[in-house]
């Protein structure tokens, strides 16, 4: 009998437990699918998932919690499809490569992850590190730190000194001839070898650096530094592992040959042409501009000193360039997601980016759209994540004020919950 009434206890115990949930009153409710700001709507969680949306304030049940966004401006937690969570841009960000120990990256790391969730990113895509980005995606699962939920490439993928070259600019000594292990290849096996290298680390998507690149201590930004065939064969083998293929690229060959290769976006994309564009809305390829970061690189190069010499001519060239192909690529209808490149600017002014891309012509909500339905898509996550209904993870944020109306307001968090843990409620 004692038994019996120890399981009976169990059972209502646990069922009070799942019984038990939230309901979050939002003054303004963003809905990302219609593109409208409706009013007075109830959000209903349990657990890590959203149980219910209903117009009204609906009565809490007995037991359950309550939380009062009246005032607010609610949506879908954000996503940033572009960051590098290991760095942060500093005048002796180049001597860190000497300096710092994994731990050293892995502890800033942990700052930059809180500070980006706590401004309203649920979720990021880190595009290339040291491999600590994987380290620290597992520490953000396990629940030792706060951070936004990661999806990492680990280390990204380059030719020998192209962009993602970790030894560019080392003396000769000290260079070497990194390879596939350290994200290195030159032809198509080792191309497929570097896939599987990621593979084996723990990566979940792959990134290449098919152009060169602003920052990188070499001397073009924008050269093709991938072969066509070799980006195929990263490809063919990343479909095989179950992997998306981001391609950094500013020079328009280079785009061409990712986007019939078959990568799934284009970052930055600067010297994007009318070609490229009509490419990329044939293959359905993303766009993720990374506005933010160009105007950033931009501004620190006027510094004298900041940059090597060889990287501050690219910066003032191709920083600036950004927002305005942006904008004739938003027009000409090709797909875009959010993302910044954050890192390259200090992290947690992630926002910043939704004006710059309201500046260049895209609506408000269409901006919240791209970092919320469409980066979904473009991740491969829309049946969990992008937008607030039933049976979807209860990734919400509040901003104070009314985005559709005043863009500045999404620097102005007030409210995140992820996974159904509140982690801000001013």
């Amino acid at each position: 009998m004692r038994k019996l009434f120890c399981l009976l206890t169990a059972l209502v115990i646990t069922c009070a437990m799942y019984a038990q949930r939230t309901y979050i009153y939002c003054g303004r409710f963003i809905d990302v699918k219609k593109l409208e700001v409706q009013k007075e709507i109830t959000i209903i969680t349990e657990g890590n998932l959203i149980a219910d949306v209903q117009k009204g304030y609906v009565a809490a049940g007995t037991g359950d919690k309550t939380i009062d966004l009246k005032d607010a401006t609610v949506m879908p937690g954000l996503i940033d499809m572009h960051v590098h969570l290991e760095t942060e841009t500093n005048p002796n960000r180049y001597m860190e490569t000497f300096t710092f120990n994994p731990a050293d990256y892995a502890f800033q790391s942990v700052v930059f992850a809180e500070r980006t969730l706590l401004s309203g990113f649920t979720t990021v895509r880190d595009l290339g590190g040291s491999g600590v980005n994987i380290a620290l995606r597992n520490a953000i699962n396990k629940g030792l730190i706060k951070g936004p939920r990661v999806y990492t490439a680990g280390k990204s993928i380059a030719t020998t000194g192209g962009h993602a070259d970790p030894t560019n600019g080392y003396r000769r000594d000290l260079m070497g001839d990194p390879g596939p292990e350290y994200g290195v290849i030159n032809g198509a096996d080792e191309a497929a070898k570097a896939v599987r290298q990621r593979y084996k680390e723990g990566s979940d998507v792959i990134k290449i650096t098919a152009s060169g690149g602003v920052l990188s201590v070499a001397k073009s930004g924008e050269n093709p530094q991938f072969t066509e065939a070799e980006m195929k064969a990263i490809v063919a083998t990343a479909k095989d592992y179950g992997f998306k293929v981001a391609a950094h690229c500013h020079g328009a060959e280079a785009m061409k040959r990712a986007v019939r290769a078959g990568v799934s976006c284009i970052e930055h994309g600067t010297y994007m042409d009318d070609e490229t564009m009509e490419l990329m809305k044939q293959y359905g390829t993303y766009f993720v501009p990374t506005i933010i970061a160009g105007k950033s690189v931009a501004d620190s190069a006027k510094k004298p000193g900041y940059f090597p010499p060889l990287v501050t001519p690219k910066a003032l060239a191709i920083g600036p360039k950004i927002q305005g192909t942006f904008a004739k690529a938003y027009k000409a209808g090709v797909k875009i997601a959010f993302g910044t490149d954050a890192g390259v600017y200090a992290h947690g002014r992630n926002w910043l980016e939704f004006v710059y891309m309201n500046e260049a012509g895209m609506p408000a909500l269409e901006t919240i759209r791209a970092a919320t339905l469409h980066a979904a898509d473009l991740l491969g996550t829309s049946d969990i994540i992008g937008c607030i209904e039933k049976g979807k993870l209860a990734d919400i944020i509040a901003v104070n004020g009314n985005p559709a109306t005043d863009l500045s307001s999404m620097g102005k968090v007030k409210f995140v919950m992820k996974n159904g843990v509140v982690y801000k409620q001013d």
